[in-house]
């Protein structure tokens, strides 16, 4: 066994190939007017559509639009999914120690796992509303969460099919 790990260990490894200029163009245009339109909504509209998952959102929306975790059920879905575990954890028990924080985040994920929502920065969500050092109200299922994500999704869906010829996403439900 110690063998077969070596040699595995040995082989050589081919990182991903670099993004075309269009790639990387899309990429920019896609994140950055992403967090522009929901941090200014934010701060002018007075409506509160952003929350730090949303981030890596943009990197698998902008940068990785092709693979499953990129797609609009796992974005909206997980995201709701997983903030909606998190507001359940929050308004039943105080779950802030390091053991309640691990159960309530392993639920989300098992939970977009079975539902097939499957959205890595949603995992975060639960983290965020636990930590936030208040009750949220289930009001935050809608902003930022089911707002931030739509506006997301909708943006990816202008840029991902300026950018390819393939056209995105590769399944809404």
């Amino acid at each position: 066994m110690l063998k077969r790990l070596l040699e595995c260990h040995r082989a050589p490894h081919r990182l991903p190939e670099l993004p075309s200029l269009r790639q990387v163009l899309a990429t920019t245009a896609g994140s950055f007017l992403g967090i522009a339109i929901l941090s200014g909504l934010t701060r002018h509209a007075g409506v509160d559509l952003l929350m730090a998952p949303f981030g890596a959102t943009c990197v698998l929306l902008f940068a990785t639009p092709d693979t499953a975790l990129a797609q609009p059920r796992n974005v909206i879905g997980g995201h709701v999914l997983a903030s909606a575990i998190g507001l359940t954890a929050q308004h039943l028990a105080d779950l802030h120690g390091a053991i309640g924080l691990a159960a309530v985040v392993t639920i989300a994920i098992v939970a977009m796992q079975l539902t097939r929502t499957v959205h890595a920065p949603a995992g975060a969500d639960p983290l965020v509303i636990l930590l936030k050092g208040h009750t949220l109200g289930w009001s935050f299922l809608l902003t930022p969460v089911l707002t931030g994500a739509v506006i997301l999704v909708l943006l990816a869906y202008l840029v991902n099919n300026a950018r390819n010829t393939e056209k995105w996403p590769r399944y809404w439900i």
